[in-house]
Formats: structure tokens, sequence, C-alpha cells
């Protein structure tokens, strides 16, 4: 591990440890009912004892079923439209103003409408998750490629670079920062997206469904429970997936440098 890294993690400790403890001595103060505010020991138990019988898992499992495909079709559309957008002119006169109007409205004001029309279940969840993350994509990838310095490109077309050289060595890499920033975006909105929607939409099973149904009975203990499994999960993909990602792409093709020179 290097020292950067290491650095990394023991700042990411420090800054959960901290949270954690400001919520015990809020939790032990008895500003709350302890019904309301559990303790973490509490929460813990729950979180161990809904492991053990395997039903965390599956809601889990589930809510990162529906993320993940998703976010993948956002992915597949978002990125490709985002790049033709800022290539084609007509394309982007037609498609932004859409993209200003539909962004800003919240993907869980559309949960009852999408219920209409595919039902309640894994379709109207799964194009919540969709809705939510492909404008984030789109839009950054927009201005990534919108950003490319134009002298790179008057170079690499000066050493004899023809369009499919330019795209994948001058215009991706430049567009590189803008992209990771725009799928990190897209990542958070569709977990906001999802929990939403399976509070809504799911039926039985889902992370969100499982703080809905808790809710209902007072079950603070196990709502927390669930959402730490969420920022559980949200930690390993940023720091399993996404922060690789930046170090493979930014790091490698010195984006970083350039934007600080």
């Amino acid at each position: 591990m290097t020292l950067r890294r290491r650095r990394s993690l023991i700042r990411a400790t420090i800054s959960i440890a901290t949270a954690l403890a400001v919520y015990e001595v809020a939790a032990r103060s008895g500003a709350f009912p302890s019904a309301l505010l559990p303790t973490l020991s509490t929460v813990m138990q729950t979180l161990y004892g809904t492991l053990a019988e395997g039903t965390m898992e599956r809601h889990a499992a589930t809510t990162l079923y529906r993320v993940l495909f998703g976010f993948g079709l956002a992915a597949v559309a978002g990125i490709p439209l985002g790049i033709l957008t800022a290539r084609l002119r007509p394309l982007e006169n037609f498609l932004m103003p859409l993209v200003s109007a539909l962004m800003p409205i919240p993907s869980f004001a559309l949960v009852p409408l999408f219920m209409l029309w595919f039902g309640i279940g894994n379709t109207t969840t799964i194009i919540i998750v969709f809705y939510a993350a492909t404008f984030p994509m789109l839009f950054n990838t927009w201005v990534g490629v919108r950003s490319v310095n134009p002298l790179w490109l008057r170079a690499a077309g000066a050493m004899g670079a023809d369009e499919r050289r330019l795209f994948w060595k001058v215009i991706i890499p430049g567009a590189s920062p803008f992209i990771i920033a725009g799928l990190r975006q897209a990542f958070l909105r569709a977990w906001i997206a999802v929990v939403g929607a399976e509070m809504i939409a799911a039926s039985d099973w889902g992370l969100g469904w499982v703080i809905f149904d808790a809710k209902e009975f007072l079950n603070a203990d196990l709502m927390l429970a669930s959402l730490a499994v969420i920022g559980l999960l949200g930690l390993i993909f940023e720091r399993v997936i996404f922060a690789p990602l930046e170090r493979v792409t930014i790091l490698r093709w010195g984006m970083i440098q350039a934007a600080k020179n």
C-alpha cells in the first residue's frame, strides 16, 4: 500500500469513527427515546441477526441488482449519447433543452406514474434507476467532450492523426475526468432512486422496502442497520471500483497534472 493510499484510508477511518462517536453520544444522552435512537450496539445486534437469518443479504442483493442493472443501462445510453451530443450540433440543439428540463425532476416523483405504467416490482424500480442515472452521465460526458482543449486537437491533427485516433487518443482522455465524475454522480443518484422506488414500488424485497416496512413498526434499529448496509456498499464501490478507475485513466493520462498547470 502506497503512502498516499494509507493516508486516505486513515482519513476515511477517522471521519467514519468520528461520525459514529457523535451518534453514540447522542443515542446515550437521553434526548431521544432508545426505541427511536438506538445505540450502536443495538444496531449491530440487529444487523448481525438479519445477516445470520440470511434476509439482509437477500435484501441487499435485490437492491444491488436493481442499482447495477439500471446503472449499466444508463451508462450504455448516457455516455455514447453525451459524446454524440457534443460532436453533433443539431443533436445538441435538440437534446440539451430536454436534458435541462428533465434532469431537475426528482426520480421519486415519477414512481407513482411509472407504477401505473409498469406495475409494481423490478421493472418500475430499474426504470426509475435508469432515469435517475442517465442524465448525470450524459451531461458530464457532454461537458467533458466540449471542454477538450482545442490546441490538443489541432496538434494531433497536425501530426497526422485521423478521426479515429483523435477520438481515442485525445477526446476520450481529455473528457475522462468529467466522464468519471458523471459515473460517480450517476451511481449516487441510482442509490437514491432505488431506495425511494423500493419504498413504494417494490414488493417484499429490497433495502428500501425494509426501511419503509420497519418505519411502520418503529423498528429504528432495523432501519439504521439497512442504512449501514447501503453506506457500506457505497464505500466499497467507491474504493474498489471508482477510485482504481480514476487511477488507471486520469492519472495514467496525466490529466490531473495537466489540470493543475
